[in-house]
């Protein structure tokens, strides 16, 4: 009498942990799911939280940037404490610019340099540009390089 006690007992314990065990494993499982869902429709792809930068070292300062699937643009400003003659203007996966003129002492580019590039199917361009520039007072030709970091629109 005392055995069939115990094993009607016993079984009662371990249906309530199977149902126990089986809620938390469906309720996990529709969790699963749902992130998979997201994942697969591009909820949570990491280019849609992808910071848009673009710098280059003090003196030339990046002013406003975009990217094409054929384009970029980058508008930089001279405050390098004198005027200089833009020769060229490279970036990475582009199409070099040649001279762009004179660019005086705390001015803007009159017109954005707009290199022509093969960005493709990407989603994203991260490359670096390289001004190349010379000081109109003493014809000492520099380079400065600098990073664009966006998305393509």
């Amino acid at each position: 009498m005392a055995l069939k006690m115990i094993k009607k007992l016993g079984s009662k314990k371990s249906q309530a942990a199977l149902e126990f065990i089986m809620t938390y494993g469906w309720a996990i499982l529709v969790v699963l799911v749902a992130i998979g869902a997201l994942a697969y429709f591009g909820v949570l792809s990491p280019d849609k939280f992808l910071p848009s930068k673009c710098f280059f070292p003090s003196g030339i300062a990046c002013l406003d940037h975009k990217a094409t699937a054929t384009t970029l643009a980058v508008s930089v400003r001279n405050s390098l404490g004198y005027d200089i003659t833009v020769d060229a203007v490279k970036a990475q996966q582009c199409t070099a610019l040649g001279s762009q003129g004179t660019l005086s002492n705390g001015a803007t580019t009159p017109t954005t340099y707009t290199l022509t590039c093969v960005n493709g199917a990407s989603t994203k361009y991260n490359g670096n540009v390289n001004i190349t520039y010379t000081n109109i007072d003493t014809q000492v030709q520099h380079t400065s390089q600098g990073q664009v970091t966006t998305r393509i629109e």
